[in-house]
């Protein structure tokens, strides 16, 4: 796994899995029972109970849920919520966001006296991005009472590799300037992090880029490299 450390509260833990954690995504055909076996090794392995992992049902939307503590003996009831970030109110719970080339942000935030801490964990590809899924979470974490907030970028697939067609590139551009770029071999791209980074430092949120690239790192899964590709996790939890 690829480790960062919290500026803001050295208890907190942040984390993003490699292939050799195993795909940990029961949508993209694989054995549900293998899933729920890295999953559960997984768990082990950053010392949280089973099932206590906090998941997503991702659909690329700017949709942002408050979670609570819930005791739980399967994976699929309750059912995930439908959304593209989670934020834990008490920072006291195990987050994860999915991908495969979209990014992985995790967040850590403080109240004006440093005493509470929040957490969140966001997923923005190139359409929650653009949608603003980042400043909505940034918002939710300032509405239960962050006034310093960091965030995390972790492995992505980045603007020499995100190939889009011409008029997407234009599109994109157009409402977000600064977000278009070249692949290296010299067509239209997209360069997400730079602009997620741009974005959450003009809403004063210090922010940490991984710097890996998920199609170039075969590390970690990519959509772009195989569409059967797993999915990879980033991971937020506190000390226990």
């Amino acid at each position: 796994m690829l480790h960062f450390a919290s500026n803001l509260d050295s208890s907190i833990h942040l984390a993003f899995t490699t292939q050799a954690e195993g795909n940990l995504a029961l949508h993209v055909n694989d054995d549900p029972h293998l899933v729920g076996e890295h999953r559960a090794r997984l768990e082990d392995s950053i010392g949280v109970r089973r099932f206590s992992l906090h998941f997503m049902n991702q659909i690329h939307s700017t949709e942002v849920v408050h979670i609570a503590s819930q005791r739980r003996t399967s994976w699929t009831e309750p059912e995930a919520p439908t959304c593209d970030a989670l934020v834990d109110p008490t920072g006291r719970e195990a987050l994860a966001v999915m991908v495969a080339d979209c990014l992985p942000v995790l967040f850590v935030a403080k109240d004006a006296t440093q005493k509470q801490t929040f957490t969140a964990a966001a997923h923005a590809g190139r359409r929650g991005l653009l949608d603003g899924i980042l400043t909505r979470t940034v918002g939710e974490l300032q509405a239960v009472g962050a006034t310093h907030i960091e965030a995390v970028i972790g492995p992505a697939i980045c603007g020499r590799c995100y190939e889009v067609p011409e008029s997407m590139a234009a599109e994109s551009e157009e409402s977000r300037p600064g977000i278009r770029s070249n692949t290296s071999w010299g067509t239209a791209a997209l360069d997400l992090p730079a602009s997620a980074q741009k974005e959450l430092s003009d809403l004063g949120v210090s922010v940490q880029q991984s710097g890996v690239c998920t199609l170039e790192d075969e590390r970690f899964f990519s959509y772009r490299r195989s569409s059967r590709s797993g999915r990879l996790a980033g991971l937020i939890w506190p000390k226990t």
